[in-house]
């Protein structure tokens, strides 16, 4: 796995080889894979199109604090620019499932191989 820079976006179709960006959070790296033979054959040809959230947005907004999330970032050397504090407590990389944990268990199961690291260096949110 090459380890590269970049946004990310997700999505769930995968056709045999082609290639599908598997989305993180705004301070955690995300994953392109290809599909396989044994994911046309056992998924149709999908994968996992994310982590997954870990706590509701309600429950983010209770529970994190959004300059600590702002500062977490920063130190990464990942740059923000975000319409409202309400958006970073949901958006917060805790928010979420560890999405290495998820990639692997798809390239574990065979219906996708992991090909390219991302790491963000910017995150924009509306």
């Amino acid at each position: 796995v090459s380890t590269q820079s970049t946004g990310s976006s997700g999505i769930n179709a995968e056709y045999g080889g082609q290639p599908v960006l598997i989305g993180g959070t705004m301070g955690t790296c995300s994953y392109v894979l290809t599909g396989t033979e044994k994911g046309m054959e056992r998924t149709f040809g999908t994968t996992c199109h994310g982590a997954g959230r870990a706590y509701s947005r309600a429950k983010s907004r209770r529970n994190i604090d959004y300059l600590t999330v702002l500062q977490n970032l920063k130190d990464k050397g990942i740059s923000i620019r975000v319409a409202s504090p309400k958006l970073v407590m949901e958006e917060a990389p805790e928010s979420y499932k560890n999405v290495t944990d998820v990639v692997d268990t798809c390239h574990g199961a065979g219906i996708s191989d992991k090909c390219i690291k991302l790491r963000p260096v910017a995150v924009i949110k509306g």
